[in-house]
C-alpha cells in the first residue's frame, strides 16, 4: 500500500508535466486523484496503525549497498501523512478556482505540487535514514521548481534561489549527521535506533548536525529568511508547501528522533533555544507586516 501511494503521486504528477496546459485548471481535479486516494487508502488501515500494528513495505534500491527504501506507517507517520494528503485534497479544490484564468504552464505546476506531495509522503513512510534523506532532498528541488514557476519574475527567480541554498545546504549538513549517527549505531533503521537508543560523542555530533538540517527546512532562527520570499509563489502553492507542509517536515523529523536522540547532550539545549528565539523573532517580524502572506510567513515558524 505505501509503495502504491508513492507511485500513484509519481505517476499522476509525471503524468500532468507531459501534458501541458491541455487540462488548464482542471489539472488540479486530476492532480486532487493522488491525495484522495491516498486519504482513503490511510484511513482505512489507521485503526490497526493505531492499535500498535504498522504497516511496513521494502523496496531494494542498490542490492550491493545493502541501500533500500524501508517504509513503515506507525502512528506519528500516519498524522503527518494524513495531512499531507488531507490538506492536498483541500488545496487542489481551491486551485480550480483561483486559477479560473490559467496562464502558461499550470499543468507543469499542478505536475510539480503532486510529486512534492508524494516527496513529503516519502518523508512520513521513511524508517530507513538515507531513504528519508533522498526524499528529504526531493522536497528542496520540487519545492524550488514551485516556488521559481513564474521563472520571468525576478523576484521568483531568486526567491526559488534563496530556498533551495539554504535547505539544501541544511541538507547536506543533515546527511553528515545521518552518517555519523547511522555508522555509530550499526543501523540507518528509525525503528531501530529508538528500540536501542545509540549514545556516545560521534552520536551527540551527528544529532547537532541534523537539527541544523531541521532548523533550515523548517525556518528556524538564523535560517528563516528563505520563507518569507518564498510567498511570492501562487497563493494554492504557498499555502500547502510553506503554510500546510514543507515546513511541518523539521518538526516531524525532530519529533521522530527525539525518542533515539533525544538524550544526548546537545538535543534539548539547541532545540529550546533556537525554537525560542524564532517564536519571539518570528512573532515580532509577523506583527510589523501589512501583507497577509509575509504575516503567514513569519507567523508560520
Amino acid at each position: 500500500m505505501l509503495a502504491f501511494i508513492l507511485l500513484l503521486h509519481l505517476l499522476v504528477g509525471m503524468g500532468l508535466i507531459a501534458s501541458g496546459d491541455r487540462f488548464g485548471a482542471r489539472s488540479f481535479l486530476i492532480a486532487a486523484i493522488a491525495p484522495a486516494v491516498s486519504l482513503v487508502l490511510l484511513a482505512s488501515r489507521a485503526p490497526d496503525v493505531v492499535d500498535g500494528e504498522p504497516v511496513v513495505a521494502s523496496l531494494t534500491w542498490v542490492e550491493q549497498l545493502s541501500l533500500g527504501f524501508e517504509l513503515r506507517l506507525d502512528s506519528m507517520a500516519l498524522v503527518m501523512a494524513l495531512i499531507v494528503v488531507g490538506v492536498g485534497v483541500l488545496v487542489c479544490i481551491y486551485a480550480v478556482g483561483y486559477f479560473s484564468h490559467p496562464g502558461p504552464g499550470i499543468g507543469r505546476l499542478a505536475g510539480l505540487l503532486t510529486l512534492f506531495a508524494g516527496a513529503m509522503l516519502g518523508i512520513s513512510f521513511s524508517d530507513h535514514l538515507l531513504g528519508l534523506f533522498v526524499f528529504w532532498e526531493l522536497t528542496s528541488v520540487t519545492s524550488y521548481l514551485l516556488i521559481g514557476n513564474d521563472d520571468e519574475k525576478p523576484q521568483a527567480r531568486a526567491a526559488a534561489r534563496s530556498a533551495i541554498l539554504i535547505t539544501g545546504m541544511g541538507g547536506l549538513v543533515m546527511l553528515a549527521g545521518i552518517v555519523l549517527i547511522g555508522q555509530s549505531a550499526g543501523t540507518y533503521l528509525l525503528s531501530d535506533l529508538v528500540a536501542a537508543p545509540p549514545s556516545g560523542t560521534t552520536v551527540a555530533v551527528g544529532a547537532a548536525l541534523v537539527l541544523v538540517g531541521a532548523f533550515t527546512k523548517s525556518a528556524q532562527y538564523p535560517f528563516g529568511g528563505w520563507l518569507p520570499g518564498a510567498m511570492v509563489a501562487p497563493t494554492p502553492i504557498s499555502t500547502y508547501l510553506h503554510a500546510a507542509t514543507k515546513v511541518k517536515a523539521g518538526v516531524f523529523l525532530v519529533a521522530r528522533l527525539a525518542p533515539a536522540l533525544g538524550e544526548q547532550a546537545p538535543w534539548r539545549p539547541l532545540l529550546l533555544t533556537d525554537a525560542s528565539i524564532t517564536r519571539l523573532t518570528g512573532a515580532w517580524r509577523a506583527l510589523r507586516q501589512y501583507h497577509l502572506k509575509l504575516l503567514l510567513a513569519n507567523a508560520t515558524v
